[in-house]
């Protein structure tokens, strides 16, 4: 019989990418995939160091695989193992710790898969990450989210990512084309564009910062692959976030008018502690142009409150500007220290309690935004892909701008793409909506 293994990920939509990417090298070596919950033999969790709360997740998913199975073999990969490896290698049932070129060889570090009495740690010189692996994910059937991008160049002052993943480099044109048609040709509908700083896609691997081509014609050449009939942008700087980009997807036949641009700040003094490469006023510019060009457009925000030295005056800034401006739903971080950073050095640190009330003041306003989103979208005809889970008796999809809509679960609707009209929002937030007759897309 073969082998089983699991897999665990924390953290973002690149993550996901990456597990899939390391999960089909096991199957190449005659492994089945089984689910976390069940008994397997090896455990992979795909680690996160974004927040605290990650850091300490990871303890209590490696109690969950001892508990499956207390003879398995547990490994970790990701971000927090090439930052903190002799931590993770130092907890209770933990094998092996891998780093961040090291995590793509994985197979090649399982020997008999007897429990060690210690954590055996494989880690680089992060300055070593300069060359680029490509994967991509395969979630519910209806989209793949597809890697194009690692690493960043950029300093800001609170962020690990560096540290974690390397230089900024990209995968070739021809690759990301390559890896896209052959999504395509598993009928998934949507791809979803993920990298730690996509805007800077081009940079060629181990040092070479030449851009081959640019994010814009990545999106130009994507937007003709067949086969593929939603594209989404995941996240992009908005100092990256080009006129010609937001123009050409307003116009595209794939790229849907969905940008999630972080914003990290709505004062410009703690814009520059943190070392971001753009002021409130370039923000407001990216946003404009984008309702102006797609007045139907969804706006994510990332925003982190609590940042060292954050007065209430410069928080009430940060409100006022996202009260103000025409955005759809924010991402809200409450800072965290974070080791081997220039913030965690800073005077003036916010109280944990202050931290956590402006964290749940701009969870409020969130939720207020993308309340007036959706009431705006009312009436309007939308096309929806929807997704492969019962959830409590209904299935959830999303239209091309990121209205969640609910429906009584229907198997047949499953990773298909239907018009509807947006008619009234649900108790619990979401849109209930009428087929438009005789208008099933694929």
């Amino acid at each position: 019989m073969n082998k089983k293994v699991a897999f665990y990920t924390l953290g973002c939509k690149l993550n996901f990418s990456e597990t899939s990417t390391i999960a089909r090298s096991f199957e190449k070596e005659d492994f089945d995939r089984v689910d976390f919950a069940e008994k397997a033999d090896i455990y992979v969790i795909n680690t996160c160091s974004v927040t605290e709360n990650a850091d300490k997740r990871f303890k209590t998913i490696v109690k969950q695989a001892q508990k499956n199975n207390p003879d398995a073999f547990v490994a970790a990969v990701g971000c927090y193992a090439q930052l903190k490896p002799e931590e993770l290698a130092a907890v209770d049932g933990v094998d092996l710790v891998l780093g961040a070129t090291e995590k793509f060889k994985i197979t090649d570090y399982l020997n008999d898969l007897s429990k060690n009495m210690q954590g055996e740690v494989h880690s680089c010189e992060i300055e070593d990450a300069d060359f680029y692996v490509g994967s991509y994910a395969i979630g519910d059937r209806t989209r793949a989210f597809l890697k194009v991008q690692d690493g960043c160049d950029y300093k800001c002052t609170y962020c690990t990512i560096p540290l974690a993943r390397g230089i900024s480099r990209s995968d070739t044109l021809e690759n990301v084309l390559k890896n896209a048609i052959e999504i395509a040709s598993k009928d998934i509908k949507e791809i979803v564009l993920t990298g730690v700083n996509i805007g800077d896609y081009g940079k060629g691997e181990f040092g070479n910062k030449k851009h081959q081509h640019t994010f814009f014609e990545l999106v130009q050449a994507l937007d003709k692959v067949e086969g593929i009939h939603r594209l989404r942008i995941s996240s992009i700087e908005p100092n990256l976030l080009k006129n010609e980009t937001i123009d050409f997807v307003s116009k595209s036949r794939s790229f849907v008018p969905h940008f999630h641009i972080p914003l990290q700040s709505g004062s410009d003094e703690i814009l520059k502690k943190m070392r971001r490469r753009y002021l409130s006023n370039l923000y407001v510019d990216r946003v404009n142009r984008i309702k102006q060009t797609m007045p139907h457009a969804c706006i994510g925000v990332d925003v982190i409150v609590g940042f060292p030295g954050e007065t209430e005056e410069q928080f009430l800034e940060t409100y006022h500007f996202l009260n103000d401006l025409d955005i759809s739903y924010l991402h809200v971080f409450t800072y965290s220290e974070r080791d081997n950073t220039l913030a965690s050095e800073m005077e003036n640190p916010v109280p944990k309690n202050v931290r956590s009330k402006r964290s749940k003041m701009l969870r409020g306003l969130s939720a207020k935004k993308r309340r007036a989103f959706y009431e705006g979208q009312l009436g309007s005809t939308r096309t929806v892909l929807f997704e492969g889970e019962n959830k409590s008796g209904y299935i959830h999809g999303f239209t091309e701008n990121y209205v969640k809509v609910k429906a009584p679960w229907n198997p047949g609707l499953v990773n298909t793409l239907h018009q509807v009209e947006l008619t009234e929002i649900d108790e619990d937030g979401l849109v209930r909506f009428e087929f438009v007759p005789e208008r099933v897309l694929v």
